[in-house]
């Protein structure tokens, strides 16, 4: 029966699932890291995600045999398997949200659906890791099936991320001034400050960042209030905030120039490191939501007329 499904013996069908099996957890494995955002936590959230890793590994090992033994209806189970990754991706959104009511610095509706957005896209990588190694080890042996998974972890790791505020604006350390009661990051107005101890405060601890974008597209994705929360959530959590609940003064904020798109950046570290929050900045991630790209627009590419 197996030859005349062109599959070989039993043994080289199942050394193909269990490769596709193999390969599609290690991707799996590969892109799961706890970082500086604690998320996914330590142990069970790590546990509950190499665990979906394994499900989405078997459903796309196991989809070459039922190709090639023509169970059309088994390719469903893929369509359930999207279903239940859509359901992951919405309960890593509602666990998110109440987390970040409890947070200082929020990390921000936009930043919380970029998460949950990759979480999903992440099982569905695993499942195209273990699809091509199981079809490469059934179709035309272990070895071609050890060769593709192999290539199929560098795949992974060039899409498991994207690209950070770095390739679209340069960030300098800009001085903070309190002028009366108002505050300047550089020559950007941030807010009014009234109270002469919270002024005192900030002469001394504040920090300042300008991010200057590159051209029109950049200006408009820091423009999005998801990315400047983001970039605020992410020095408040590397570098700390030197703020309690229930002082308005003493939150991070980001305010752009009007006339040129400029951001600047203010906070109050835990950690007052200069080239730190610098180098924090330029490697915040720019969020999927939040990249707006009008030069692309057909209006902005005409020429002539």
């Amino acid at each position: 029966m197996w030859k005349q499904m062109g599959l070989g013996q039993p043994h080289h069908v199942l050394i193909g699932i269990l490769l596709g099996i193999a390969f599609g957890v290690c991707s799996r494995l590969l892109m799961l890291r706890t970082d500086y955002r604690q998320y996914p936590t330590y142990p069970h959230g790590r546990i509950i995600h190499i665990s979906l890793g394994v499900i989405a590994a078997a459903l796309g090992a196991v989809a070459v045999p039922a190709l090639y033994k023509k169970d059309y209806t088994a390719i469903t189970f893929l369509t359930l398997a999207a279903q239940q990754f859509r359901d992951v991706r919405k309960m890593e959104r509602d666990t998110l949200d109440k987390i970040d009511s409890l947070e200082l610095v929020p990390r921000g509706a936009t930043y919380i659906e970029g998460i949950a957005m990759v979480f999903e896209g992440r099982n569905y990588l695993v499942i195209l890791t273990a699809l091509l190694t199981s079809l490469a080890a059934i179709g035309l042996g272990p070895l071609f099936g050890l060769i593709v998974g192999l290539l199929s972890f560098f795949m992974v790791r060039v899409l498991k991320s994207g690209k950070s505020v770095s390739h679209i604006a340069n960030a300098e350390i800009a001085p903070v001034r309190v002028d009366g009661p108002d505050l300047f990051v550089g020559d950007i107005y941030i807010m009014n400050v009234g109270l002469s101890v919270n002024q005192k405060l900030i002469a001394e601890r504040g920090l300042g960042i300008i991010l200057k974008p590159f051209n029109a597209n950049g200006k408009a994705t820091l423009s999005n209030l998801g990315q400047r929360q983001a970039i605020l959530f992410d020095l408040s959590t590397i570098l700390g905030v030197y703020r309690d609940d229930g002082e308005p003064a003493l939150v991070p904020l980001a305010k752009l120039d009007m006339k040129d798109g400029r951001l600047a950046v203010f906070l109050l570290p835990q950690e007052k490191d200069e080239q730190k929050a610098k180098e924090v900045v330029l490697k915040v991630p720019i969020l999927e939501s939040a990249v707006r790209m009008p030069t692309e627009a057909s209006v902005n590419r005409k020429k002539g007329g």
